[in-house]
């Protein structure tokens, strides 16, 4: 009673400064995110401060901070190109309330139980979709719609690139800006201060201004010329398999990386844990409010949240104020946008998607666990041969088929016995994936020779496994001496 007035103040002077140093570094990332999802800068700027206002302020993680996702980048993007941007909103708000459902029914802590190399397959294949598109951004030119046209057309970017000097312009100030994000942690303590994000696009466009560089810049209309509440032609979409399709999509993968990053942002504090309910709910909440205003959706964002964190936040105010200035800056500056090169966004968003790609972890990853490796590649080729979704749906596919096959191990040992009969002892799990094996060993035995057959050491016998012994003890009986079963398997 008597240490808390003392200790609120500067709880409130923390995470006042570490509000600051978020809404820094979200700024350059919502506008970044929003142009390379085919959205209106602002919409960036107005799923962050729903992200930082509004689900800042709901129970379930205390210091992560939510706002538009380079994760789901390619997939808006798709949506957009698809449905269009109208129906954008109606997409969002269906899945911010599929979200609240999942929360309701207590399935937030499921997403624990998803493989970890399907989420690095799934992050791999955004990122590497996500820098083949902002490649085409990085030079002023516009990019295929599939990820495999993407890489497909890097080749034929980079010679009209180099044919034509607005393209190597911005080029140069893409790269530039990938330099100074690259370089940044290097750079004293003191300079490191202010975000690498916002250094770099500040170079960037001081680099345009000074040079006055032809380069495209980034298109302001402000909060209120983007807002756009859904009516009744974009609620029909909902009748479309494609776009229900999307919202499930974007539940799904918007609800994992969210509370992906909560288990992360967790290790990183020893303040409350994320209640993953509650913070499914909270996310649904945002997304909800985010589609009707018609903004982009949101994810918790991991950037963002880790620096809350190490900018020494105490409490959920600092991410609620990170929402309160991007509010003023959009509302009071917003023309400030419009001096920023579209080639410095996109190497932002280039940066930012070379590391969700683990190149450092996958040789370590292929030599201890050589299968997780495997659902890692496979489900990154997928996301960018076929989409997010589709590509996660193969992960999930695979790992569980991994997962079985690994937990069905399954002995079979035959040995000779004194009285001339044959004795087959049966341990592990006798699942229908080591069925073929099975049936191999026990065929080759001869015909109307006794067989002991032991199946106290299995710990699982299932259906299909338990009907395959009967058949081929029923077929052993009929053509000599019975088959004995010296004790019943395992459940």
């Amino acid at each position: 009673m008597i240490r808390r007035p003392a200790l609120r103040p500067a709880a409130l002077r923390a995470d006042l400064a570490a509000s600051f140093v978020v809404f820094l570094v979200a700024l350059p990332l919502c506008v970044g995110v929003a142009v390379a999802s085919g959205a209106p800068a602002e919409l960036g700027l107005l799923t962050g401060i729903v992200g930082g206002l509004l689900t800042g302020l709901l129970p379930g993680s205390s210091l992560q901070v939510s706002g538009p996702a380079a994760g789901l980048t390619v997939l808006v993007f798709a949506a957009v190109q698809e449905h269009g941007l109208a129906t954008l909103g109606v997409i969002t708000a269906a899945a911010g309330l599929l979200q609240i459902a999942m929360g309701a029914l207590r399935l937030g802590r499921l997403f624990r139980a998803i493989s970890v190399a399907v989420v690095q397959g799934m992050l791999a294949g955004i990122g590497l979709v996500l820098i083949a598109g902002q490649l085409y951004a990085l030079a002023d030119a516009k990019a295929p719609r599939s990820g495999l046209d993407k890489l497909a057309g890097l080749p034929r970017l980079i010679a009209d690139t180099a044919a034509s000097s607005a393209a190597l312009t911005a080029a140069a100030v893409g790269v530039g800006t990938i330099a100074v994000l690259v370089l940044w942690p290097r750079m004293p303590a003191k300079v490191r201060v202010v975000p690498a994000p916002l250094a770099a696009v500040a170079a960037a466009t001081a680099a345009t201004a000074l040079f006055d560089l032809a380069v495209a810049k980034v298109e302001v209309a402000g909060l209120a010329g983007v807002i756009s509440l859904p009516g009744s032609a974009e609620l029909s979409a909902l009748g479309s398999v494609g776009v229900l399709g999307t919202i499930l999509a974007f539940a799904l993968i918007a609800s994992a990386e969210s509370l992906f990053s909560a288990a992360a942002v967790d290790r990183l504090h020893d303040g409350p844990r994320t209640r993953y309910d509650q913070e499914l709910v909270a996310q649904g909440v945002g997304n909800t409010v985010c589609g009707v205003l018609g903004a982009l959706p949101m994810t918790a964002v991991i950037v963002r949240s880790a620096a809350n964190v190490q900018a020494g936040a105490r409490t959920k105010a600092s991410r609620v104020l990170h929402g309160l200035w991007l509010l003023l800056f959009a509302a009071l500056f917003p023309a400030a946008l419009s001096v920023i090169p579209l080639a410095a966004l996109a190497g932002v968003l280039v940066h930012a998607g070379a590391k969700l790609v683990p190149l450092k972890a996958l040789v370590p990853l292929w030599r201890a666990h050589r299968g997780e490796a495997v659902i890692l590649v496979v489900t990154a080729v997928a996301v960018v041969a076929a989409n997010l979704f589709e590509g996660v749906l193969l992960g999930l596919l695979l790992a569980v088929l991994k997962s079985a096959w690994d937990t069905s191990h399954l002995h079979v040992a035959v040995e000779e016995r004194a009285d001339g009969a044959a004795g087959v002892t049966l341990t592990g799990n006798a699942t229908f994936l080591r069925l073929p094996r099975l049936l191999d060993t026990l065929e080759k035995l001869p015909a109307g020779r006794i067989v002991h057959l032991d199946l106290t050491g299995l710990r699982h016998l299932d259906h299909a496994c338990r009907s395959a012994l009967e058949e081929w003890e029923e077929r052993h009986n009929r053509v000599g001496e019975a088959a004995v079963v010296r004790a019943p398997a395992a459940a």
